[in-house]
């Protein structure tokens, strides 16, 4: 099976304010022709740093695509550094620098001259024709390797990939299919989902299994290769089914779906109603189960009630409970939650107390004690976590506690 590597540039991408979402759609795209992708590599406008990165990838991969760097800027080094690399000479091709005129026509615009360097092209390399943008791509065979740059902005890199590049991978992949499944796991650590699991997959060479943890909760990734799709998806089945039922219901999704997806199906199924109390948490729970388009048809309202006299007045706690057992307690939790559910004539009350730090902790009650409760018509539970992390993890992790004890007590 043929591999890939991905090439992304731009020293853009290297700041906290970009993100590289060209290599993950292309991942998706090139995992969909059975080709998988063993590096990725993010490297800003250095030649140096670029023409190294190039030359290592040349060496190892039979597919390498680059995306971004073509642009008319001084910036933009890629089509220099390919030509330095493939020891290619850039030449100006006159059919393409007409058409990047009459692009800038078309708009009424007249071309700068800095946009003639996107009409060169390294000796014997194929164009790419870019529909939505002035620079074209290229495609170069150097020795075995298939060599592609593609534009940056996904307005131009998409279609371009879709159109003029894929058939031609589609060749390269031949037969083989790569077809890949993902479940997500609550309640349990990594270690722990490994430990119940790596017996079942550590029999399978093919699918492969990675797992890992992200912000709030285990995710399973599984990969297989075979001459179809059908047999990839078979060989998936026969190991899922059993990864699934050794983990039973911290299982929540099949699809890659969040937490607060599957519950907002779930209500609309079950045409239930949610509300949401929150102390600690400051709303995020509420903030979760809205981000999700149409969730106006199941919550109701959110109440964030940090001060214990906010307790009392909204959501009617007991001013002597908080007194006797403290704000951050079961009970505490259980009568936030009862108390939501009432005010808004909810199906399910959800209530979130707890200690995010850095400050506040003492030894009987530590930073990153949380409880969570739920409230039904006739049961309310709760449960006690103490959560590692700074304070965003560990109102992150409450929210998922939350949300999670809502999933196993009303909608499983």
């Amino acid at each position: 099976m043929p591999h890939a590597e991905i090439i992304a540039i731009g020293s853009e991408l290297l700041t906290p304010f970009r993100s590289d979402t060209n290599s993950l759609w292309l991942t998706a795209e090139l995992n969909a022709l059975g080709i998988a992708v063993r590096r990725k590599t993010i490297v800003g406008d250095d030649e140096l740093f670029l023409e190294e990165t190039l030359r290592d990838a040349l060496r190892n991969s039979p597919i390498v695509i680059t995306t971004g760097g073509l642009g008319p800027t001084e910036d933009d080094i890629t089509r220099k550094v390919v030509s330095r690399v493939t020891q290619r000479p850039l030449v100006l091709q006159a059919e393409l620098l007409d058409r990047i005129r009459q692009q800038f026509a078309s708009r009424g615009l007249v071309m700068s001259p800095n946009n003639e360097r996107q009409a060169l092209v390294p000796r014997d390399a194929a164009p790419l024709r870019n529909e939505y943008g002035t620079a074209p791509g290229l495609v170069i065979q150097e020795g075995d390797c298939l060599l592609i740059a593609l534009p940056g902005p996904p307005r131009e890199m998409r279609p371009m990939f879709t159109a003029q590049v894929r058939p031609k991978l589609e060749t390269l992949a031949g037969s083989v299919r790569l077809r890949t499944r993902m479940l997500r796991v609550a309640g349990l650590g990594e270690s722990q989902a490994d430990s119940l699991i790596a017996p079942i997959y550590t029999r399978y060479a093919n699918p492969t299994t990675t797992i890992l943890f992200n912000n709030t909760e285990v995710e399973l990734h599984f990969t297989a290769t075979a001459p179809s799709d059908a047999e990839a998806d078979a060989l998936l089945d026969e190991l899922v089914g059993q990864v699934e039922e050794a983990l039973g219901a911290n299982v929540f999704s099949h699809r890659g779906e969040t937490l607060e997806q599957i519950i907002g199906l779930r209500l609309t199924v079950k045409g239930y109603t949610i509300a949401t109390a929150e102390s600690c948490t400051g709303g995020l729970v509420a903030k979760r189960l809205t981000d999700v388009p149409g969730s106006s048809q199941y919550f109701l309202e959110g109440v964030v009630a940090y001060a214990n006299e906010a307790k009392t007045r909204l959501l009617g706690v007991p001013a002597e409970l908080i007194a006797e057992r403290g704000a951050v307690s079961a009970e505490v939790a259980e009568a936030m939650a009862a108390g939501i559910k009432a005010r808004a004539g909810a199906t399910i009350g959800i209530g979130v107390t707890g200690i995010a730090g850095p400050d506040g902790g003492t030894d009987e009650k530590p930073v990153g004690l949380v409880y969570v409760a739920v409230a039904g018509d006739f049961v309310t539970t709760h449960r006690k976590i103490i959560l590692p992390g700074d304070r965003d993890r560990i109102r992150h992790l409450a929210s998922q506690a939350a949300l999670d004890l809502a999933r196993r007590s009303f909608l499983l």
